[in-house]
């Protein structure tokens, strides 16, 4: 028969499961108790309805923290969410069109990326050749650096703008 092993996080020893027979003991509040025995560690523990939580086995002796182990584990949780929460990956987003652009167009495509740099987004400007336009390489050139002054308030320049096969593009990043 095969035995199961049952996952275990990253909890640390706590009360009982705790193996050291010397522990340098910390209190709820931080100050030092001092060196003492793990069988007194866990009456002090207990006479104040808390938990004895390993905090470090790497020390000698090894170090225990008299604390509320769930409100502990609570508020670890609640950092971490905290820190997701606030955590922003930064996409790239694609402003695509041709040298030949009207006006209007243009606007649109400006706005766009303005809302994507305000967002925390990189934008990768890019202007598409069909044919003979390739020609024109130097009209798409003037036109990206054009949207790179209109947008300065909110973008630096990241890559300027260069030509790739059938395309050139720019790259803007946020401003911080």
């Amino acid at each position: 028969m095969i035995e199961k092993k049952r996952f275990q996080r990253d909890v640390p020893p706590i009360n009982a499961n705790i193996r050291f027979p010397k522990l340098r003991v910390i209190d709820p509040d931080g100050a030092q108790i001092g060196i003492i025995s793990r069988d007194e560690a866990l009456e002090l523990a207990e006479e104040k309805g808390l938990d004895l939580v390993l905090v470090s086995d790497t020390a000698d002796p090894p170090v225990c923290r008299i604390m509320d182990y769930g409100k502990y584990k609570f508020e670890q949780e609640k950092k971490a969410r905290e820190a997701k929460k606030k955590q922003h990956t930064s996409d790239v987003k694609e402003v695509k069109m041709r040298y030949k652009i009207d006006d209007h167009d243009y606007q649109v495509r400006v706005r766009s990326a303005e809302r994507f740099l305000k967002s925390g987004d990189k934008v990768k400007a890019t202007i598409t050749f069909k044919g003979r336009e390739i020609q024109h390489a130097d009209l798409a050139e003037d036109l990206l650096n054009r949207m790179a002054k209109d947008l300065q308030e909110f973008a630096e320049v990241q890559q300027a703008p260069k030509k790739e096969g059938r395309n050139m593009m720019m790259m803007l990043s946020p401003k911080k």
